[in-house]
């Protein structure tokens, strides 16, 4: 089953199943993690709860994307309870990107850098037998849910950033419980849209470089992902596709298990706050930076896997205001 999140046309907030060109849309809920807190406080799973709030209204799917009516397939209404995070170094074809990202430019250094050394941890270590800790993967921190930018919308790009690109990811989507457990929804297509120059300047920058907006969706997909995927990154500038490649994901293609990389991120006691959401990025396996492409305002990106339904669509612009070197004012 695939769910997304969208407007009527007076405004309202619905949740409807993606039924081929159709959304059938749901009762009693106006959001997804209202689904998901119905489901768990009901003993259901999330395809059984919304089967049983299926409705005979219907809306044109094409309209509802065309219309730019679709949102983000999960949300918190306080952004400040929504937490974007992800992980790095998870893919085996990352390996390559990475390595020439960190490695020094003018050095003719030929030592393992610290990418390499975590890809050997994780492909040593990452895939531990059930119920076991692996080691554990980068992370890093996007922000709240303020950053979140709906499918088939712009990338804001701050004046002060040096790159804008593309990381194609599969998202986990997942609504702490009543008792503090987290629970997975299901995952989506994400965009973990990142400043790539700043981060080959130096990898201790790349908590800077991963501070951007991003996307996920449209849809969610309920369930576990196939184990191997097959996805396509496209670019296009002024309608033509300047640069497109198709990447690897699900857990075959992975060097850490799917589940490992959520144990390393909730065994932090903060990050398991009831009814908060979290949408944590599982890693790219290539992006278009590798291949010395430059995005710049007006560009746009399309990531598609076939098994997630509709692509996620998301241009670039430029972001409105800035903030200046003594902006901050005394009390």
């Amino acid at each position: 089953m695939r769910l997304i999140q969208f407007t009527d046309r007076e405004g309202a907030r619905r949740v409807g199943i993606v039924d081929g060109t159709r959304i059938q849309t749901l009762s009693l809920v106006a959001t997804m993690r209202e689904l998901a807190l119905t489901a768990m406080r009901s003993g259901n799973g999330l395809e059984r709860q919304a089967q049983l709030l299926n409705t005979d209204q219907v809306e044109d799917y094409a309209a509802i994307l065309r219309e730019q009516r679709i949102l983000a397939p999960l949300d918190h209404e306080d952004a400040a309870h929504c937490m974007v995070s992800g992980a790095g170094v998870t893919h085996m074809g990352s390996a390559s990107t990475r390595d020439k990202m960190h490695r020094r430019i003018d050095s003719d250094e030929v030592d393992k850098t610290d990418t390499l050394l975590m890809l050997e941890w994780g492909i040593e270590r990452g895939r531990p037998a059930p119920g076991q800790a692996g080691v554990q993967p980068e992370w890093f921190y996007k922000g709240d849910g303020n950053v979140v930018v709906a499918p088939g919308r712009a990338f804001p790009c701050p004046e002060f950033a040096l790159d804008g690109g593309e990381e194609p990811e599969l998202v986990g989507l997942y609504v702490i419980d009543d008792e503090g457990c987290p629970r997975r929804l299901g995952f989506a297509i994400g965009n973990e849209f990142s400043d790539h120059v700043m981060e080959r300047k130096n990898y201790l920058y790349q908590a800077h470089s991963k501070l951007r907006y991003c996307s996920f969706g449209p849809e969610l997909r309920v369930g576990e992902p196939p184990a191997h995927l097959v996805g396509m990154t496209r670019i296009r500038r002024n309608g033509r596709v300047i640069w497109a490649q198709e990447f690897l994901t699900g857990q075959d293609n992975m060097c850490h298990a799917i589940e490992n990389l959520e144990y390393h991120h909730f065994k932090y006691s903060q990050f398991r706050r009831p009814g908060d959401v979290h949408v944590h990025y599982m890693g790219a396996a290539n992006l278009s930076f590798a291949y010395s492409v430059r995005t710049q305002p007006g560009d746009s990106f399309e990531i598609s896997i076939p098994e997630f339904g509709e692509p996620l669509v998301n241009g670039i612009e430029a972001a409105a205001g800035s903030f200046r070197p003594g902006g901050v004012k005394a009390l």
